[in-house]
């Protein structure tokens, strides 16, 4: 039995450059299930997005439904220590993270010209020099129809800076001094926390969002902290 995950690549001290690449590879260790990186598949990719795998011919996509097929096929149950209540504040904190505070990401690292050309340009270098400026533009105006149209985009930077903050103070509320969200065993949830804790700390998307979350030491002691247990090779940037 093969597990085939298709990412991205490491980035700024990121497992992955996608938050939802690094919560499946989470969901994966924290399953404890051996699996394969494949960075060649985004063009094959069922839903246009990353992540997806093949799980011994068994396709799928979405990080969320790659949970969903974990805890269904190997009998994971994630959130086994966590009460209803629990499970549920989990939940909504995952939404948070995945339906508002990735765009405020997106915006940051796309839309800022000084975090674009630090970061996302680079995924352009294997383009032939003569399109990559095209290309470039190109993705970066359908992000920014896209974030448009999500909401995001009709927002100032003050405002957005203010919704990312926001979002970065109300995780490092529910964190606390605990060592996962809900204690001392990390959950499901975890993996999609995590995932966007880290990504609001990489250099990647230098912003006020990212001052406010490094000025909260327990968020990142949680990022290393999942860091060194699931990634001891990556080193944070």
């Amino acid at each position: 039995m093969t597990i085939t995950l298709y990412c991205f690549r490491p980035a700024a001290g990121l497992p992955d450059a996608s938050p939802f690449v690094t919560k499946a590879m989470v969901l994966l260790k924290m399953a404890g299930l051996d699996y394969v990186e494949d960075r060649s598949g985004f063009s094959k990719a069922p839903k246009g997005k990353q992540p997806y795998i093949n799980d011994d011919g068994d396709i799928v996509a979405d990080s969320t439904f790659i949970r969903f097929h974990l805890e269904r096929k190997y009998g994971t149950d994630f959130d086994a220590h966590l009460s209803d209540e629990q499970k549920a504040v989990g939940w909504c904190v995952e939404k948070m993270c995945e339906e508002h505070l990735y765009w405020i990401i997106v915006r940051m690292r796309w839309m800022d010209d000084a975090n674009f050309e630090r970061g996302p340009a680079r995924f352009f270098d294997s383009a032939p020099t003569i399109v990559r400026p095209l290309a470039k533009w190109f993705i970066r105006r359908r992000i920014a129809k896209s974030l448009w149209a999500q909401g995001m985009g009709r927002h100032s930077a003050s405002e957005i800076d203010a919704l990312g903050i926001r979002d970065i103070e109300a995780l490092a509320t529910l964190i606390g001094d605990k060592p996962y969200l809900f204690g001392d065993m990390p959950c499901g949830a975890d993996a999609t926390v995590f995932a966007f804790v880290a990504s609001a700390l990489s250099p990647m998307g230098e912003s006020a969002v990212r001052d406010a979350a490094l000025a909260n030491a327990n968020l990142v002691a949680y990022r290393d902290r999942i860091m060194q247990a699931y990634f001891p090779e990556t080193e944070t940037a």
